[in-house]
């Protein structure tokens, strides 16, 4: 049986005596052990566990840990982590729903289905996993970010002077070290070791490489940035993977993180750090360019076609890049237009919720859902009422598109508008608002894209979003469902899914 097969076969027989996937809460390793977090421990076949060939003991600590020696749990972990993503998986169920608004929501999910299906092309499932690896570093750019703009404010009043060099270290310490973590968590998305991903990109960072040549001139620090992290992470994987399959087992321990490091580190040195610098650069470059000459058209398609990438999956391309600009300039210019997608979504709702006065399960939902969108979660308004409605969701997107234009018009003209930290948007998105000029010239921009996004999307809908046959089938007496939780169930998004994330801007 060849090593792969083996290490299979191991994960297969495992994962049944320690209770299945529904049963595991944590997948780790060390150099000897695969580590699991159990949610009942009485389920676990310990005689039966002991007896698996490859398993030479248990040991039940805070985490239940099977001992499969070095090398081995190595190979083992991925095959287990897949299993218990195959079983969940098969496990998903539907749930049948009566009322209107319920019905709505079965709709939209069953849009959302359709769609996630279609999106499971390699590059979609690419993007995704990009997506997977910057959405758990969300809060802590939110934190920092809003950290950011509380000392910004304090050195612009000169207050608190001895504070401020303490809340700007609490700000820039994650940003000067974000490489490491896109590179621990790309490594873990792709399969590897996370720590020797978090390893080689760390090299991105180091002060060192300032004493470093490479394509006739000196590295800087920082030089490539997320991106830079991302390649050497991607790159330390496959090189990891290769030793697994070449370096003998006993070996394996003192060798396998050696080469990876080793190999993956002087390609990083020598070639992507340059590389993915000057990609950095040009996307930096572009996007300035983008908005100070496109200005207000920029801004239309950018507000009026982000919720249609949502649904083909396109827009997890965009938090790299989003990230990226946080890097080189202290703030996207991106987000606070895309942002404008949602505030179309809220006046379209407001709009159904007027031309539906006999429906009252349709306005009980809106009434529930309204609080979250205006903060930037579109997803209950989307899927439960403007997408199944059909019409209401093109006019949401002509909201968007015109405040967007409204903020791309300020860029346009000088005015900038960022957020330093991408995560929420609506009304959340004000504590972390930055741009090239005042920060009240900057909040009042970002208001008037909102408004905009509002007003539009609330006549648009108002006067186009319905047809004859559409009032009458939904402008008709229906009782309200008992809560939002129950509308909205069949909609709610995979765990992972970014859509369903505040950073979607939606």
């Amino acid at each position: 049986m060849a090593t792969e097969d083996k290490n299979s076969a191991t994960a297969a027989a495992i994962l049944p005596l320690v209770g299945g996937a529904t049963n595991i809460s944590t997948v780790a390793h060390c150099m000897t052990r695969l580590r699991l977090g159990l949610r009942d421990r009485s389920l676990v076949d310990e005689d039966a566990l002991k007896a698996v060939p490859a398993v030479m003991g248990v040991v039940d600590d805070d985490t239940y840990q099977i001992v499969l020696g070095p090398g081995i749990v190595a190979r083992v972990t991925p095959e287990f982590e897949r299993l218990i993503q195959e079983e969940t998986t098969s496990t998903t169920a539907d749930t049948a729903v009566s009322s209107t608004a319920e019905k709505l929501a079965s709709q939209g999910g069953a849009i959302k289905a359709r769609q996630k299906a279609k999106n499971a092309t390699p590059f979609k499932l690419f993007l995704r996993k990009i997506a997977n690896i910057f959405v758990p570093l969300i809060p802590a750019l939110i934190g920092c970010g809003i950290i950011a703009g509380l000392n910004g404010l304090l050195v612009n009043l000169s207050w608190l002077p001895t504070v401020t060099p303490a809340l700007a270290a609490m700000a820039s310490g994650f940003m000067a070290l974000i490489a490491v973590f896109v590179g621990y968590n790309t490594a873990k998305e792709f399969g590897g070791t996370p720590i020797l991903g978090g390893a080689v990109a760390a090299i991105i960072v180091f002060p060192g490489v300032a004493k470093i040549d490479a394509f006739g001139q000196a590295l800087a620090p920082g030089q490539g940035g997320v991106l830079g992290a991302l390649a050497a992470a991607v790159l330390a994987v496959y090189v990891e993977k290769w030793c697994r399959r070449w370096v003998p087992t006993a070996l394996d321990v003192l060798l396998t993180p050696t080469l990876t490091v080793l190999i993956a580190g002087l390609v990083t040195i020598f070639g992507l750090m340059y590389v993915a610098g000057e990609i950095s650069n040009a996307i930096g470059t572009f996007a300035d360019w983008v908005l100070s000459t496109g200005g207000a058209g920029a801004g239309f398609l950018l507000g009026g076609l982000f919720l249609p990438l949502v649904m083909l999956g396109l827009h997890q391309a965009l938090i790299p890049i989003h990230t990226t600009l946080i890097e080189q300039q202290g703030y996207t210019v991106l987000l606070p237009i895309l942002a404008m997608a949602g505030a179309g979504q809220v006046g379209a709702a407001a709009a159904v919720y007027l031309r539906l006065p006999r429906n009252e399960s349709i306005r009980a939902t809106i009434k529930s859902a309204l609080p979250a969108g205006l903060l930037g979660v579109g997803e209950p308004l989307i899927y439960g009422v403007s997408l199944p409605l059909g019409r209401p969701f093109i006019t949401a997107c002509t909201g968007g598109a015109f405040g967007g234009g409204f903020v791309g018009l300020f860029s346009q003209l000088g005015d900038s508008v960022g957020s330093t930290a991408i995560g929420p948007s609506g009304w959340a998105l004000f504590p972390l608002l930055d741009g090239n000029h005042s920060l009240t010239s900057t909040i009042a921009i970002y208001a008037g894209g909102l408004l905009t996004g509002y007003f539009v999307g609330f006549l648009a809908t108002y006067f186009f979003g319905f047809s004859k046959a559409l009032l009458t089938e939904y402008n008709v007496s229906q009782q309200p469902v008992p809560s939002l939780e129950t509308a909205t169930a069949s909609a709610s998004p995979a765990p992972g899914d970014l859509s369903a994330t505040p950073s979607a801007g939606v």
